[in-house]
């Protein structure tokens, strides 16, 4: 089973180098997928002389676009059976990814996300208001949709891929996570949580998302969860007719 690991990244040049080198580390065929949104701290001059050669594929944005809009243009050029999202900043331990792809290796789950608050594992102690934020956006989320997920906020987030291709996203920035979260949950699939690790950032070491980015996430609850099925996603794809993977999906909502 082939994963495809999608990569945004934004003025990583600290940390693209070591995340790289732990996703090699993994016992996993790996299709790995760096997206640049026009880096501008020399994060780009790294891909192209030392990164290009050690992965499948490095997308440059051609501005600075948005998280969102990276992850967008990545998952159009997976071709891996299962697609997860890895931030670029470490914060996100690869070796966890090994627990989450389990579910759907034994054909338990079609979605796995990795939550940092269902873990017994060790976890960085940071910002109580970021805490209660993303715990807040996770129970409107919730509401929304049905599911009775811990984290929705969380950046490691596992799809097979042809359901996550099936999928028309929007958002551009960090609104990705309650959208992608919202259209699978009115769509045929399996959803599974996996405890994970978590060592975040403060803001001096780098950290972008602000309260900005927690006020549009409430909006894009609200949008997505009060929008009809048939506008969300195409049907998902049949094991007879599901799509090769990486194929062009015409049918998309």
């Amino acid at each position: 089973m082939k994963l495809s690991v999608v990569i945004p990244a934004y003025n990583e040049r600290a940390t693209i180098r070591e995340i790289v080198k732990r996703l090699h580390a993994l016992p996993l065929e790996l299709e790995i997928i760096v997206v640049d949104d026009a880096s501008t701290d020399g994060t780009r001059d790294i891909l192209k002389t030392e990164i290009e050669p050690q992965v499948a594929r490095v997308l440059y944005q051609p501005c600075n676009q948005g998280k969102g809009a990276a992850i967008r243009a990545g998952i159009a050029q997976a071709t891996g059976d299962v697609t997860v999202i890895q931030d670029a900043d470490l914060e996100y331990d690869p070796q966890d990814l090994l627990d989450m792809l389990r579910p759907i290796q034994s054909d338990k789950a079609d979605v796995v996300y990795g939550s940092r608050f269902a873990s017994g594992k060790e976890r960085r102690v940071l910002f109580f208001w970021h805490s209660l934020g993303n715990r807040f956006l996770t129970i409107l989320s919730n509401c929304f949709t049905n599911l009775n997920l811990s984290d929705m906020e969380t950046c490691y987030k596992m799809f097979r891929t042809p359901l996550l291709q099936s999928i028309r996203l929007e958002q551009d920035r960090f609104g990705f996570e309650p959208e992608v979260t919202a259209k699978i949950a009115r769509i045929p699939c399996r959803v599974y949580e996996v405890g994970i690790s978590y060592s975040g950032r403060d803001y001096s070491e780098g950290k972008k998302i602000g309260w900005k980015d927690g006020v549009h996430a409430i909006w894009c609850i609200l949008k997505y969860g009060l929008l009809r099925r048939d506008r969300m996603a195409a049907p998902l794809p049949t094991d007879a007719s599901r799509p090769a993977p990486g194929a062009n999906q015409d049918a998309r909502a």
